[in-house]
């Protein structure tokens, strides 16, 4: 196995154990777990970096995906591990967020070797020719695809590794788990997955979020709160020319509960107004009166290309102005910078 911190300028960088020759051979697999608690909007941005390296990305919701990097190590001329280690330094130094990374041959172990890397971050490769050393002395617990009961049932027949495992023939697992998940762990006991990565993105989304500094009482700063939500997500939807389908609302409080309420918009949009109506419609309904607020999730979902969106003339000259200058702020903040310009109530009143 091969551990390595991201260190680009080394000349023989990725050359270990997770090599395997030219390219890295086999070890083509990449799985990524991002941090646990990572929020979507993060977890959809590691996506995209990946997408730079590979357009083969399959996620795996809420904070893995798999990269498949043949064709990225023939085109940058390095290894998978090499591949990992690019990826990673991207991570931390483009999106401030660590991830760990197995590179191996096939989906299960590379996923396996990913679970063995220590958080914050990291890398554990596994070479075509050490499959069987790796797996070996994990626990049965630690198989890809294994459950709590699985794992018990296989505990009770004296099977504690992977190793073990391997060793039984595979028409005893499957009396032991049922034909199915026998068949399948007996497989992956001895690295065999034929599963192969097929591009996935999520479902077509976009989130903003706003955690209070304590639990926040005041009305009129949980409206401007919201307010700030609805503008920070118009501008991120007409960034990426996309209209909104549908607009859902979370709200987080003191103790761990949460409200969470989703409307249609009457016709796709990416516009400040059509959000901010929708968005303060649900706020409305949630009926707040003394709720201790801890953060707001504001999404936009059942995205759609925005030119795919008939442009209506509404004959109101209030809504007209409201969108030629809506075109005016985005060029401002394209210029200076996200948040220049913005409405008045989302500043924070001086104390």
């Amino acid at each position: 196995m091969n551990q390595n911190p991201p260190s680009p300028d080394r000349p023989d960088a990725g050359q270990g154990a997770g090599a395997g020759g030219p390219y890295g051979r086999a070890a083509s697999v990449l799985h990524v777990r991002c941090a646990p608690a990572l929020p979507e909007d993060e977890y959809r941005a590691v996506l995209e970096l990946l997408r730079e390296f590979s357009p083969v990305v399959q996620a795996i919701p809420p904070s893995a995906a798999l990269v498949q990097a043949r064709g990225a190590q023939r085109y940058f001329g390095a290894d998978a591990v090499r591949i990992a280690e690019m990826v990673r330094l991207r991570a931390v130094a483009r999106l401030g967020t660590d991830v760990r990374i197995g590179v191996a041959g096939t989906w299960a172990v590379a996923a396996m070797a990913s679970a063995r890397v220590p958080e914050p971050g990291g890398i554990v490769a596994v070479p075509e020719g050490g499959v069987d050393d790796f797996l070996a002395p994990l626990p049965v617990e630690a198989l890809h695809g294994i459950g709590s009961r699985q794992a018990e049932a296989l505990h009770a027949y004296g099977l504690h590794t992977v190793g073990a495992l391997a060793a039984v023939p595979q028409g005893v697992v499957e009396r032991i788990l049922g034909r199915r998940a026998g068949r399948q762990a007996a497989e992956r006991a001895r690295g065999v997955d034929p599963r192969p990565v097929t591009p996935k993105d999520l479902p077509p989304a976009a989130a903003v979020r706003h955690r209070f500094t304590g639990h926040e009482l005041d009305g009129a700063l949980v409206r401007a709160a919201l307010l700030d939500l609805v503008v920070r997500l118009g501008a991120t939807l007409r960034d990426r020319r996309q209209a909104a389908r549908a607009l859902s609302l979370k709200l987080q409080f003191a103790g761990g509960t949460h409200w969470e309420k989703t409307r249609r918009l009457p016709e796709p949009s990416g516009h400040d107004e059509d959000l901010r109506t929708a968005a303060y419609r649900m706020m409305d309904a949630a009926g707040l009166q003394r709720a201790r607020l801890t953060g707001m999730v504001l999404r936009a979902e059942d995205l759609t290309e925005a030119e795919r969106v008939a442009r209506q003339i509404s004959l109101d000259p209030v809504r007209e102005s409201r969108l030629t200058a809506e075109v005016a702020v985005d060029r401002a903040n394209a210029r200076f910078g996200a948040g220049t310009v913005r409405p008045a109530a989302t500043f924070r009143r001086a104390s």
